[in-house]
């Protein structure tokens, strides 16, 4: 009985080893090649009726304020899917390049296991301060918040694909060109210009302003704020707010810290109808645009240029204007996109835009 208890186990053990190897070559396989499509329609899913093709398998160095820099072994993370509609900025407005279902390695899982050594920790320690710098051997780089990977809604949709799968028309049979390498695709763009291609290195950043703290300042009284691009002013808003259609949010507002906070709706324009007239869409400012919000208090959080200007989701960052709640300043962001409410700023006095080198 023991010999034969032995002998079943040892059979289990073999398969589950052939098993994650076959998992482990299908998913390295030979880039170029095709998998098979559903072209019969034998399941209800859109996006499995084109072949399949694997592209290059990145080779990706993550470094900057982290304590453990160097190459990532993607071997040992997950792929995830994400379908996106390219659009590129052009002189006769939004040009579409083609629908596609990517496969990749999310920079949730690229940088989870790296551990943050931030360089202004001594005078602000939380984390939504953070970006990273991503960049390819071309000279291109683009820029996305913190947030943006760990903070948002719907986790996982920033990715380094692997492959990829045209969404082709049924009418039309419209075949898109097919990518020929690796690429970052950030699924919430609605132009998708900050999809590169070939990205090498990731570099994790935090914004290089130094901005005095004053933790339990009490009250956050914020008549104004000053909004800058670079070192100049270019609006001063106060509770006179431009005449701008309000936008009614209903939310579970909940922190990483406190848990819930309320139920109640959220009402106030979207960040980006305010900043459009001051700073334009355009190929930099997608790619490169950062915006950083600070409070009375030096509470401060970054959202990238994209992130407010250029979602395809509607889920909009609003400037909440409350003139009556003065204890806790009378500006506050409401960040739609967010699970948590911790860029959820408030006691607003400035906001910053860079695109420029940190």
């Amino acid at each position: 009985m023991a010999k034969r208890i032995f002998n079943i186990s040892l059979a289990i053990v073999v398969f589950c080893l052939w098993s994650c190897s076959e998992q482990q070559t299908e998913k390295h396989k030979t880039s170029g090649q095709r998998l098979d499509a559903d072209t019969t329609d034998a399941t209800n899913n859109f996006y499995d009726n084109a072949e399949t093709i694997l592209l290059p398998e990145p080779s990706i160095t993550v470094e900057g304020e982290i304590t453990n820099p160097g190459l990532i072994d993607l071997s040992e993370l997950p792929l995830h899917t994400v379908i996106v509609k390219e659009t590129l900025l052009s002189e006769n407005g939004n040009e579409f390049t083609g629908a596609y279902r990517y496969d990749g390695y999310s920079l949730y899982d690229i940088l989870n296991h790296k551990k943050l050594q931030k360089a202004n920790e001594d005078e602000f320690p939380p984390i939504i301060d953070l970006y990273v710098q991503v960049e390819n051997n071309f000279g291109e780089k683009v820029y996305i918040s913190w947030g943006e990977i760990y903070y948002p809604n719907h986790l996982h949709e920033i990715i380094i694909a692997c492959r990829v799968m045209r969404i082709v028309p049924s009418k039309t049979n419209e075949l898109w060109p097919l990518p020929e390498t690796n690429k970052l695709v950030v699924a919430s763009d609605l132009v998708t210009e900050r999809n590169i291609n070939s990205p090498t290195r990731i570099t994790v950043k935090s914004y290089a302003k130094s901005i005095p703290t004053q933790k339990g300042l009490k009250p956050l009284l914020s008549p104004e704020i000053k909004i800058f691009r670079e070192e100049e002013m270019v609006l001063n808003l106060d509770k006179n707010m431009p005449e701008l259609p309000e936008q009614e949010y209903h939310t579970i507002f909940y922190g990483r810290g406190r848990g819930i906070h309320s139920t109640q709706p959220f009402y106030g324009p979207k960040l980006r109808d305010i900043f459009s007239p001051y700073f334009s869409l355009n190929r930099k400012n997608l790619m490169e645009g950062l915006f950083l919000v600070v409070a009375k208090d030096g509470y401060r959080g970054v959202f990238s240029y994209s992130e407010v200007m250029n979602r395809n989701d509607q889920s909009e960052i609003l400037l909440i204007c409350r003139p009556e709640v003065e204890d806790e300043g009378i500006f506050r962001l409401f960040p739609a996109c967010d699970f948590f409410s911790d860029r959820a700023i408030k006691g607003i006095t400035e906001i910053y835009f860079s695109n420029k080198e940190q």
